[in-house]
């Protein structure tokens, strides 16, 4: 593991805290989203994900249910494979763990944004 921070293509910063071949059944992470920014609609294939609020206030939407907001204390669960994405509605980073189980691997990234995008160009 790496203690740098890195940006990554959703649109937020992480620090990877536990992320090993020698753990499958689960990876940490700090994800950061700086005030006023979203990430990128995504979901993660075969990979259950749930945001522990640490610091800050956003805005959650999960599939198709209706946006929430979250703050520090708060849980989202997302089941697999499941579209999301977050926004910071507040004036200071939004400061989450992202709990995968089992653990994140990029090759399971969807980013819907891309997909969305791709379909609306048509053939040609």
């Amino acid at each position: 593991m790496s203690d740098e921070e890195y940006y990554f293509e959703e649109g937020c910063f992480i620090l990877e805290l536990h992320n090993t071949p020698d753990d499958p059944a689960v990876s940490v992470a700090r994800a950061r989203v700086a005030a006023g920014q979203s990430t990128r609609w995504h979901g993660l294939e075969g990979i259950q994900e749930r945001y522990l609020l640490l610091e800050g206030n956003g805005l959650v939407e999960v599939g198709d249910e209706p946006p929430r907001q979250v703050q520090a204390g708060d849980v989202v669960l997302i089941p697999p494979g499941c579209r999301q994405r977050i926004t910071n509605i507040g004036h200071v980073d939004l400061l989450f763990l992202a709990v995968c189980t089992p653990r994140f691997l990029p090759a399971a990234y969807r980013d819907l944004d891309q997909q969305r995008r791709e379909s609306k160009k048509g053939p040609g």
